[in-house]
């Protein structure tokens, strides 16, 4: 009996999904390095991006820094839409409802097409709009509305293709987002120079050049991501036939996806703040504030990746009620963000100089650059915990508490300071208001966990 037991209970860990039965060292590393090798890939074709606009023209690196608000608020709407698809998801897998499941995916699909739509209609009228608001420069309002014109008008690819990465991950296949991400970035990094620079023959486009190979590479990779949902994703069936928009869902995935995309604007509507605030200076401490967003990338982008991997996993275990497994995920999370964060912070404090020469770096680009880097890098010692917890907050169904960590960081504490702070000192000192930030976020964020855990993990009876 003992034995018909045992292989009994064998049986039902292998109908199971992994992100309920797996170790949770094994499980997390090997749904996360995918993720994060892909969003490296990511970070290093967004740098590769800037590095060729920046041989061309250095108001042209302006020009492509000061589109990043709106490329931010794109990639805003589609990964916090699918915020909610991921975590209602995985919910639903953890909950063994298939049907559910294959619902919320196909409206997320939709919900993804309706973004594209939306953002196509308002860059391809208001981005000349846009550019006015900053500069007079002739020459950086005609390359940023090229730039920005393309990228939004072409935008379908970068919303279907992080929906399609993020129905992979709910199940747990994060290997196939690599490759997603992984192409078409590769594909973008090859384009660039062409385009750009008029290689083989292609005509020399610039600053629309480097646009145009941006939207190819989303382009393929949305095509990749569809066609290996398709073939590869055998727990979630996505499906257009006979499709209705289905009002609860949408509203599922948006109760919990729009704090997300609110939390994510606001990074938006902090650099659009702070590009007002540097252009007081010049136009140079624009391009460093630019530059340091595409570094920093290399920083957080595989941070972002271990908690896209994290989410399903602690939303998968909460509906499946298994309290240990979720406490063991957040603790380990928190140990490899951090890790990561250290070796951050030491590479911008000890060779900033050579960052900065990847872009052509003019003296003064040195005498601004060098400084901002070593101290908005004193702030990544205390991001990855509050990142991690923010991310908790998310899986758990209170993005609301994220959406808040979020706003006291960027909008109460950052701009404010850095604005009092050029005012009263000057531009060297509007660096410190990223530490000072960070330092509020790691404290607010402890306390909101400690209040999650209580409502929503304490009373858990693990059954492990």
């Amino acid at each position: 009996m003992w034995l018909l037991r045992k292989g009994w209970n064998k049986l039902e860990q292998r109908k199971e999904n992994k992100m309920g039965v797996m170790p949770i060292g094994k499980l997390l590393t090997g749904m996360s390095l995918p993720i994060m090798a892909s969003m490296l890939v990511q970070a290093l074709y967004n740098v590769v991006d800037s590095v060729f606009v920046a041989q061309y023209s250095e108001n042209g690196l302006t020009a492509v820094s000061l589109a990043f608000p709106i490329q931010s608020l794109m990639i805003a709407v589609g990964v916090g839409t699918g915020v909610g698809i991921n975590a209602l998801l995985s919910r639903r897998l953890g909950e063994r409802d298939f049907h559910a499941a294959n619902a919320i995916a196909d409206n997320g699909m939709f919900l993804s097409v309706c973004s594209w739509i939306v953002f196509a209609v308002l860059g391809g009228t208001l981005s000349g709009a846009f550019f006015r608001a900053f500069t007079d420069n002739p020459e950086i309002i005609e390359m940023g509305t090229q730039y920005l014109s393309i990228c939004t008008v072409f935008s379908l690819g970068v919303f279907v293709q992080i929906a399609a990465e993020r129905i992979m991950q709910s199940t747990g296949n994060t290997i196939y987002n690599m490759v997603m991400q992984g192409t078409g970035a590769i594909v973008n990094i090859i384009l660039d120079p062409i385009f750009i620079f008029g290689l083989f023959g292609v005509p020399q486009m610039g600053v629309a050049g480097a646009a145009i190979a941006t939207v190819a590479g989303q382009m393929v990779a949305m095509a990749l991501g569809l066609y290996l949902n398709y073939k590869k994703n055998k727990e979630v069936t996505l499906s257009v036939r006979g499709f209705r928009p289905n009002k609860t869902i949408i509203g599922e995935i948006y109760r919990i996806g729009v704090p997300s995309i609110i939390m994510q604007s606001i990074v938006s509507l902090l650099t659009f703040g702070m590009n007002k605030i540097l252009i007081m200076f010049s136009e140079v401490a624009v391009s460093v504030f630019g530059i340091y967003f595409k570094l920093q990338s290399f920083v957080f982008m595989p941070i972002f990746g271990l908690t896209n991997a994290m989410v399903p996993i602690v939303a998968y275990n909460y509906g499946a009620r298994k309290r240990d497994r979720i406490l063991q995920t957040i603790k380990l999370s928190c140990i490899i963000s951090v890790s990561i964060m250290i070796v951050g912070m030491l590479i911008f404090l000890l060779v900033p100089d050579k960052l900065l020469y990847l872009f052509n770096a003019s003296e003064e680009m040195y005498s601004i650059g060098v400084p901002a880097l070593r101290i908005i890098s004193l702030s990544f010692l205390f991001a990855g915990v509050a990142i991690v917890f923010s991310s908790t907050f998310q899986a758990l169904g209170n993005s609301v508490l994220s959406l808040l960590l979020s706003v006291a960081r960027q909008i109460v504490v950052i701009l404010p300071v850095a604005f009092l702070l050029a005012k009263f000192i000057g531009l060297g000192a509007v660096w410190y208001s990223f530490p000072i930030a960070e330092i509020i976020s790691i404290v607010l964020s402890s306390i909101m966990f400690r209040y999650v855990y209580r409502i929503h993990l304490q009373t858990i009876p693990d059954t492990e």
